[in-house]
């Protein structure tokens, strides 16, 4: 009987823990991908698509990769944040989450199956910061 009341402290101590490593992993993996695009888009000397003339932050790649960048560095060390347990690194990456979004909603005409598919994560993860990413209260 011993045993199974210590299992039970186990698992409400650690309730939630596999979502908060995923969110950290998909802050982070996104993080990682966005310096990316924004070392493409900062070194990209070649001709524009036609479709970006209309693009919501205008044609200049250079607006983008700026945007990019800063994405994804505030998303990498929201994912260490959170790793380490921080309540603030959890409200950063609640943001960081949301502005991930709605970054991937400006691709939506040009990458859309992409863009849908970066929104469901990153509101899986600002889900897995909201629910688990609290104090415990056990």
């Amino acid at each position: 009987m011993a045993t199974s009341g210590a299992h039970a402290r186990h698992d409400v101590e650690h309730a939630g823990t596999g979502w908060l490593i995923f969110a950290a992993t998909m802050m982070g993996i996104s993080g990682v991908m966005r310096i990316l695009d924004a070392v493409w888009a900062f070194r990209y000397h070649g001709a524009l698509p036609e479709n970006l003339q209309n693009g919501t932050l205008g044609s200049n790649l250079h607006t983008y990769a700026w945007l990019w960048l800063v994405v994804g560095i505030v998303l990498v060390v929201s994912s260490f944040a959170v790793l380490n347990g921080s309540q603030f690194g959890r409200w950063v990456g609640i943001a960081a989450a949301a502005v991930a979004i709605i970054s991937a909603v400006v691709w939506l005409p040009y990458y859309p199956v992409w863009s849908l598919i970066y929104v469901a994560l990153g509101t899986m993860v600002i889900y897995a910061l909201a629910t688990y990413g609290g104090p415990t209260t056990a």
